[in-house]
């Protein structure tokens, strides 16, 4: 679930001038209580306001992470020690940390070492091999293996890798790139970045990705949560 503006939102590949609003299952509230209803076991919550430096959804975060049982991550613009403890504190069950690692190392250290590597995902996203930082308006010359190597090094273990060109696509993910990150030793992936079919979530399985995140092939019917949890379930 994205958040612009108070609303479920979705861009493709993060260009807020291509934001689709999807209010088919009520507001962002009403939505996150009927994923939990129809059987997910973890919600993935990103404040796109935040993450591009445009205001920010933290009152609607809190109402959510109240409005449900099951686990939350929460990422879009944590770029202070402040911003991440506020929504430990009102409940997530991770933060997903993009900019601060790379700015701020001492205050990602505290974190890190204070909450542990499974409360903290490291957000690397990547265009053509390399990092983007800064709600994807920062481009950088770090390779994004490099990157995932220097942070395992400092005992993080669960990553969430976005292929920013194929975001919002459902064109299909970046397997080459996500199989060569997987050779990375005691990595946990958590995919996104053009998820469109059950067999997206198949092919990733198979390279042994361990979490996606999938949003607007749900909101746009290409499958259902009951489906996906179906099929997988049964493997």
């Amino acid at each position: 679930m994205d958040l612009k503006n108070g609303r479920l939102s979705r861009l493709s590949k993060g260009d807020p001038n291509t934001a689709k609003y999807y209010e088919a299952l009520g507001g962002p509230v009403q939505a996150s209580i009927y994923w939990e209803r129809t059987g997910a076991t973890l919600l993935h919550l990103i404040d796109l306001d935040a993450a591009v430096g445009a205001g920010d959804n933290s009152l609607l975060i809190r109402r959510i992470l109240g409005a449900i049982h099951i686990p939350v991550q929460v990422g879009g613009g944590l770029r202070t020690l402040k911003n991440a403890l506020d929504v430990l504190d009102a409940g997530a069950s991770r933060i997903i940390l993009g900019t601060l690692p790379f700015d701020s190392p001492r205050e990602f250290d505290y974190l890190l070492s204070n909450f542990g590597s499974g409360r903290i995902v490291v957000a690397l996203d990547y265009l053509e091999g390399k990092v983007l930082t800064e709600g994807w308006k920062k481009h950088t010359n770090i390779l994004l293996v490099d990157a995932m190597q220097r942070f395992r090094q400092m005992g993080v273990e669960r990553f969430l890798l976005t292929a920013t060109g194929r975001d919002g696509l459902m064109s299909g993910p970046d397997i080459d790139t996500l199989s060569e990150c997987k050779r990375i030793s005691g990595v946990h992936i958590i995919a996104a970045g053009g998820i469109g079919k059950l067999g997206d979530l198949e092919i990733l399985m198979n390279i042994g990705v361990e979490e996606v995140v999938v949003g607007k092939a749900l909101y746009e019917g290409r499958f259902t949560l009951a489906e996906a949890i179906t099929r997988f379930t049964k493997q």
